[in-house]
């Protein structure tokens, strides 16, 4: 794909201004993802594991394993272990503890999302912008002109204000897509927070014996 080498310099912003929202979108999602694993989402087969130990009695075992853990789960549950064992009388402040820490890990969880949801809105409409300037370009050029029109030009024109458009849609839909991966590994992890607390505190439903 070619440019014509005369374009205006407002398209030439428009079109570095989506170049840099598309750098801006590379960017948040290799941080998330290695914010994530850092942070070690979706380890919940580690909490499954202390939550166990808590269950069954095995209340050291259990903080030792949520002490040495690296995952959000793990932090989470030993807020509430510790929180637990330091009041037994009082289970709401044993939750109140855990809240806090969740809400200390989703608060992390949810950081630059914004950006990637400024991208989703501002991409095509940086693209419909590039658009109208290429066409109000094309034809003002050619109402202007004293010679006969040569419609290769006049289409070379447009060809080029839609571009941007196109690659505004092309960088939003891109950015929506992470950012939609992105909140459903947040959400998913918010829900197994909230079960976990809820069970640590008041135990695991029974699950029925299989046929």
């Amino acid at each position: 794909m070619t440019f014509p080498s005369d374009l205006p310099v407002t398209t030439l912003t428009v079109f570095a201004a989506l170049a840099a929202l598309s750098v801006l979108t590379l960017t948040v999602t290799i941080f998330k993802m290695i914010q994530f694993r850092r942070l070690g989402v979706g380890g919940h087969r580690r909490g499954e594991e202390i939550l166990e130990d808590w269950l069954n009695g095995r209340p050291d075992e259990a903080q030792r394993k949520a002490a040495a853990g690296r995952t959000v789960l793990a932090r989470v549950l030993g807020a509430v272990m510790s929180g637990l064992r330091a009041r037994p009388s009082e289970p709401g402040y044993g939750e109140e503890l855990a809240r806090q820490v969740a809400l200390t890990e989703l608060a992390r969880m949810g950081a630059r999302m914004r950006l990637l949801e400024a991208v989703v809105q501002m991409a095509p409409m940086l693209g419909l912008l590039g658009t109208v300037i290429g066409m109000i370009d094309a034809f003002g050029n050619l109402a202007v002109s004293q010679e006969a029109a040569d419609p290769r030009l006049l289409a070379s024109g447009i060809w080029t204000a839609l571009t941007t458009t196109a690659a505004g849609l092309a960088i939003a839909l891109v950015a929506y897509f992470i950012a939609s991966w992105l909140e459903g590994r947040i959400e998913d992890e918010r829900q197994t927070i909230e079960l976990v607390i809820s069970s640590a505190i008041h135990g695991r439903i029974a699950q029925p014996a299989r046929a």
